[in-house]
């Protein structure tokens, strides 16, 4: 297909419109471990149980809930060294954690206290609001502004009006939006949707399906 082949069913004007709200993070997730080497299987489960409650302890003491926190399942695995010979090292047992953390304030604090009672792995922390869903809802709302202003464009740079709308389509604007770039409006900076310090942003897409009037 080249770019000069007609279209076969022409109805209308089809268009994309992105955006982004921007909000400061009011929640946090910390990805931990831990994890404990023993000879027997045993030692390994009871040191590593002991340090799952010692972290569960501390993060009570700093008001988190139970509810707030995901555990995994202690899980166990043999090591091995290996180089001129394989060398038994012992038994591995992990249980991971992810824990909701509503006080951002409280973020270094926390993760200090729960590596010095045993998280000797920290995977990541992740930023969030908690009112993503109206926070969608208003960026979901910019994309469609944007998606007929720029529908309102090329009718007008083609000397026709735009009809009612035939097709709405939502599409996930986080995988869309390195094909689309520039098509963003209102509610956003229409970046490439990195999280920062300081800001989480909640995107949108959407594809609309216009008719057109004759000019």
């Amino acid at each position: 297909m080249n770019g000069t082949q007609s279209i076969d069913a022409p109805w209308g004007i089809s268009v994309f419109g992105a955006a982004s709200v921007d909000a400061a993070p009011d929640l946090a997730r910390l990805r931990v471990a831990i994890a404990q080497t023993r000879q027997e299987p045993g030692d390994a489960f009871e040191v590593t149980r002991g340090g799952v409650n010692q972290i569960r302890e501390v993060l009570r003491g700093h008001g988190i809930p139970d509810t707030a926190v995901s555990t995994s399942r202690l899980d166990l695995k043999s090591l091995w060294t290996y180089g001129n010979e394989r060398k038994f090292r012992g038994y591995e047992c992990t249980a991971s954690f992810v824990i909701e953390l509503r006080e951002i304030d409280l973020l270094e604090t926390v993760l200090v206290d729960i590596v010095e009672a045993g998280a000797n792995q920290v995977d990541g922390v992740e930023f969030d609001v908690r009112a993503k869903k109206e926070l969608r809802a208003r960026a979901r709302t910019a994309a469609v502004a944007a998606a007929r202003e720029k529908a309102d464009l090329y009718a007008e740079a083609a000397g026709v009006r735009l009809g009612p709308v035939v097709h709405i389509k939502d599409v996930d604007s986080e995988q869309m939006r390195n094909a689309y770039r520039g098509h963003s409006g209102g509610g956003g900076d229409g970046g490439d949707g990195d999280l920062t310090p300081g800001k989480v942003s909640v995107s949108a897409g959407v594809i609309i399906g216009f008719s057109i009037i004759g000019g």
